[in-house]
This record gives C-alpha cells, structure tokens and sequence, in this order.
C-alpha cells in the first residue's frame, strides 16, 4: 500500500468517508492523478463508479494489475457474466454502457474463442508492410498539415491528431472513397457521443459493404486478409471484429497523438534537445495514457483477490494510469522504459502497438520537421480534457507557427475543409478528398 500521505484528503468530488469515488465529471478530467493517489490509500484495489449507477472495483497497484491480466482462467472477459447487469442494477441509458456490453470479438471472449478471434487479428497485422506503413503514414500527415500549415495556427487535436489514424486506418483496411466517408463519420460520432446511435449504424453498415465488396474483390489489406483467414470468420464476426480494430485503433491512437504533443510543447526539455520524439512518446504512456482505465474483467467464482474479497461477476477493472504512476515503480521504469501498463498485458494485451508506435513516431516527425517552431497559443492552464472514466484526451490543443510558403498551400485548401465529412453519404467527403489529393 502506498502511505505516502498520512491522511489523504479527498479531491474535490470525491467521498470524504467510505463510498466510492466517482472516475467522472470536471473534476477528475482536471485532475485525474490526485484521485488516484487518493485511491492508493484503499490498497491494491479501490471502490469506483464509473458513471452514475455503474459500479467497480479498480485495481490501483501495478502487480496486482498485472495478476488480474495473466490470469485469464480466474477471471473472464465475457461482459455477460457482469452480476450487476444481470440483475438490472446498470441504468440502460448509462454512457459507459455500450464500451462494456458483450461483442462477438476478441476483446470480449475467452478460451477456445478468444485464441481464434484473436490469432486472426495477430496473424492479419502481421502482414502489413511497415514500408508501406511508413509512406502511408507520411502521405496522410502531409495531407493534413497542407490543409492548416498556410495558416499559422490550427488546433492539432481537430485538424491532425484526431483524423490522421482514421486517414491511415482506412488505407490499411482498403476502403474505398464512399465507404472510407462513412466509416469516418461512423467511428468518430461513437467516440464523440454526438448522435452515437445513428453514428454506429452508419459505421456498421458501411464496414458491412466494405465486407461484402471484399469478398467480391479482395486486395493487399487486412480486411481481405481476415476474410481469407484460416479462423473462418462469420460476417457477424467480422463486423465486429472490423469494429473492434478501428474503433480501439483509432481513438487511443489519436490520444496518444495529442497526448504526446501536449507533452512535446509544454516541457522544456523536448523543446531544448532533438531527437526525443521516442522518448515523448514513452514518457507519454507511462504518466498519461491515452486508455486510463479499462480491461474489464469477471470472476469466475467467489474469494480473494489482492487481499480484498470478491464476487463471481464482480466488475473488476484496470486502472493502467495509477499502475503506471505508482511511486514504487521508479525502479522499474528505469530498468525498463516501455514496462508500463499502457498497452495492457497478458492474452488481451493489444496486438497492435507496433504500427501504432510507428504511425505515431512517422506523423509526429513529419509534423515537426515541417512545422518546427510550433508552440501553444494559449496557456497551458486553460487546455482542457474531457471527461469521462475511460480516456485520457484533451478537447483541443490550440497552436501557432510559421505560416508554410504560399508555393506548399494546396489549390483547393478551402474547399478541402472536412464540412461535407460530416454527412454520411455526401460525395467529396474527407476520405474522399485524400484520395484526390494523391492523384488517384
């Protein structure tokens, strides 16, 4: 147990005296480490609401963490064992809800199941060229910067970080141009919670006609890939699975993105030496994640885990920010730099860190070789995150800089504005116009 505070005092929000400490609203967007050094004080794991009426047990402690991570027999990741959903205690309208419902993927499925749905996953990422990776991703970031670098100011949450895995996503994935549109539209209106219900069926059904046009035409991409695997994957697991990979692909990608560039501008010491766009990006996933708090888990049965007691279908879940953060693992982080907690651990540990480390290292390189005197516009202390128990992102990251000579401003930049990418189904949407821009 961490006792570095005799007598810890609550953050604004959170109970003085028993209860359980809510991972959500302003406050703890504010000021998300102060809860969790308040946490500590509980043990290895403490008692967490989610969202109001939703229930938790968030595990603190980097080995407890990571006991609950390799033991895939004690504890499950099937969402239908949750007790408390079973028994209607989970408010039906809950926002957390419909990231911890059950899918048919790898995420939500263990044993025999998850090994399958998951090898498919490894086996299909493992054929992506990181050559073609690399371009890709240069390709994508020049696009963007084009369409602000004129300017000499932009909010790089917005115009880059957010839409740059989107851009790359849908190259991987092979979508062509009306496709690519709305699956854009789709998975950011998820993640945004702006009309998420018609967000999400615009995104299924367009990951459904890239599924059928697939078939129908297969070519060098990972969907194509996963309907050839040897797994067998029904077209409802392959929604799902599609789903899966774009969606927790592409929001934590772009988290980490924004994440890393608040880093980037506003510590002295990645400003005054070159080079340390690798490092900014470790120091990133260790002290601020961009997925805080998250692989659920459900006890098989009753009894103990990390001294405390437990219920069969018990929520239990990750807390990868305060693992991370834990005052006793200044000798760890040492000895290893990249033993954190940010891309999970065990069976479920995220099969995609690779390119997603590569996209991240091309894009910011890119951003800052052509953009190298970018500094924040505003003051650090009025950027502000959003809200919520599972993200670490921020709402925007005003900057300013240089302006690009006129010879780099595309011809038709304003016309290249993503107003159209808001509508599924309109023609020249943003994916669209990528592809234009390449000549294709």
């Amino acid at each position: 147990m961490d006792t570095h505070s005799p007598a810890p005092v609550p953050p604004p929000g959170c109970p003085a005296h028993g209860g359980r400490v809510p991972l959500y609203g302003a406050e703890f967007a504010a000021d998300p480490q102060s809860y969790y050094d308040y946490l500590r004080h509980y043990g290895p794991t403490a008692p967490v609401e989610l969202a109001p009426g939703v229930n938790a047990t968030l595990v603190t402690e980097y080995s407890a963490a990571l006991q609950l991570l390799q033991d895939p027999t004690a504890y499950r990741r099937d969402a239908r064992r949750w007790r408390d959903l079973n028994e209607g205690r989970i408010p039906a309208n809950s926002p957390v809800l419909q990231l911890l419902l059950h899918r048919p993927n790898a995420l939500f499925s263990d044993g025999v199941e998850h090994l399958r749905l998951r090898q498919a996953i490894t086996d299909c990422m493992a054929r992506i060229d990181q050559r073609r990776l690399a371009r890709s991703t240069r390709q994508v970031s020049d696009f963007l910067i084009a369409q602000f670098g004129y300017r000499g100011s932009a909010d790089l949450l917005s115009s880059y970080a957010k839409q740059l895995p989107l851009f790359v996503f849908n190259e991987l994935f092979g979508c062509p141009a009306d496709i690519g549109d709305r699956v854009m539209f789709g998975i950011s209106g998820m993640f945004d919670g702006i009309n998420a219900e018609k967000a999400a069926q615009v995104a299924f059904g367009a990951i459904g006609e890239l599924i059928a046009l697939k078939r129908s035409r297969p070519g060098e991409d990972v969907t194509s890939w996963l309907l050839q695997h040897h797994s067998q994957l029904t077209d409802e697991e392959m929604v799902h699975q599609l789903t899966l990979l774009l969606g927790a692909g592409v929001e934590p990608l772009g988290n980490l993105l924004g994440n890393t560039l608040h880093r980037l501008l506003t510590h002295d010491a990645y400003a005054h030496q070159g080079g340390l766009i690798d490092e900014a990006i470790d120091d990133t996933l260790w002290e601020n994640p961009p997925i805080t708090n998250l692989g659920p888990h459900y006890p098989v049965a009753d009894g103990e885990f990390a001294g405390q007691k437990v219920h069969a279908g018990d929520l239990l879940m990750v807390s990868y920010a305060a693992a991370n953060s834990s005052p006793i693992l200044a000798a760890e982080r040492r000895a290893s730099s990249r033993a954190h907690l940010a891309w999970s651990a065990g069976p479920h540990a995220c099969p995609s860190k690779d390119p997603a480390r590569q996209i991240a290292m091309t894009s910011l390189e890119n951003l800052l070789n052509q953009l190298p005197d970018i500094e924040l516009a505003v003051p650090e202390e009025t950027l502000n995150w959003r809200p919520g128990p599972f993200n670490r992102a921020l709402v925007s990251l005003p900057v300013r800089f240089t302006p690009q000579a006129a010879a780099q401003r595309p011809q038709s930049a304003e016309a290249a504005q993503p107003t159209q990418a808001q509508q599924p189904g309109a023609k020249g949407g943003r994916w669209s116009q990528f592809l234009n821009w390449l000549g294709r």
